[in-house]
Order: structure tokens, then sequence, then C-alpha cells
């Protein structure tokens, strides 16, 4: 529903008519529309194997492995939530609970980027110039939706050219160059 109707037409109402259940049934699974926007979200992971696609960055051996992994798995996993994703962008100024969601798994993928940035410290292996928490700032920001549709919508760039090209510009933003 939430990709059909750019993100409206997803009230609670709306989901227990689409579901065939009562809004009460509903509200018994989930307190609030945000907790089962969260909830949608978690699913969607759940169903694309979020944590088995995580599971090569989480191995990597190397700060650099995990930062390249991590836009890896990122640029290989964004095409396929995109829809459910843009649908919550599209209505977070009004709709709390969407914000929410969206605000949620946002705060996930930053933590992935926490990790990356963290494990090339660990390898005494961030860029000079870089405090942590400056270069995690950084690295989310260059994987936020907006810019992927930038880059792969409105430039036409393939999910290969996207990985290939983060990959590079991560490594030369954040890797210390010898």
């Amino acid at each position: 529903m939430l990709v059909e109707h750019g993100g409206k037409g997803a009230r609670m109402a709306d989901i227990a008519k689409e579901t065939g259940i009562s809004r009460q049934a509903l509200y018994l699974h989930f307190k609030s529309r945000t907790d089962l926007l969260v909830a949608t979200t978690l699913y969607t992971g759940d169903q694309l194997d979020v944590e088995g696609r995580l599971a090569p960055s989480r191995a990597a051996t190397s700060g650099v492995d995990r930062l390249r992994l991590y836009i890896d798995f990122w640029g290989n996993f964004l095409p396929e939530i995109y829809g459910v994703g843009k649908a919550l962008m599209m209505v977070q100024d009004t709709d709390e609970a969407a914000a929410a969601a969206w605000a949620d798994r946002m705060d996930a993928m930053r933590d992935g980027c926490r990790a990356a940035i963290d494990a090339l410290l660990a390898d005494d292996n961030l860029a000079d110039g870089w405090t942590r928490d400056k270069a995690i700032d950084a690295f989310w920001t260059m994987l936020l939706v907006p810019n992927w549709e930038a880059l792969t919508i409105d430039c036409g760039w393939s999910k290969t050219d996207y990985i290939h090209h983060m990959q590079t510009i991560a490594e030369r933003t954040f890797v210390r160059q010898s």
C-alpha cells in the first residue's frame, strides 16, 4: 500500500480493510501506526535477508574491506527497498509515523557506516584530517537515498557503476593514502 499510493492511504483503517481484519485486531498487534510502519520495514529487511547480506561486511578482516563490502551491500540492497523507502520519504514531513519508521531505518544504515569507519580506525587507517564522528557523518550522507536516486535514476548510473564509484570515492576519501 505504501508503494502503490506513494506513502498515502496507509492509515490503520486502510491497512485493516486491505488485510480483512478489524482496526481493533490490528491495534492488538501494533500499538501505533509508527510501530506498524517500523515493523513493516523490518519485515521487508527480513524477507530480503538483510542479516545474511550484511554478513560479508561484518566478517571483513580489514577496515578497507569492511568499507567496500558495506557499500556493496548497500548498493545491492537499496534498489530492493527503494519503493517502500521512497513512499516513507515522500510523506515524512506530514506523517510522524512514516518519519519515525524511515528514521529508524536510516539509523540502522548509519550504524553500518559507523562500523566501517570504526574498522578503519582500528586498523589506524582513517585518512588524516577526519575525526571519527565527521567521517561517520560524511560516509552516511554519501550513501543517503536522495544521492543514490540522483546518480542512478537522474544520471542513469547502473547498480554496478554506483557500487564501483562509491567504493572508489569512499576509499579515496576515508582511507589513509600511503
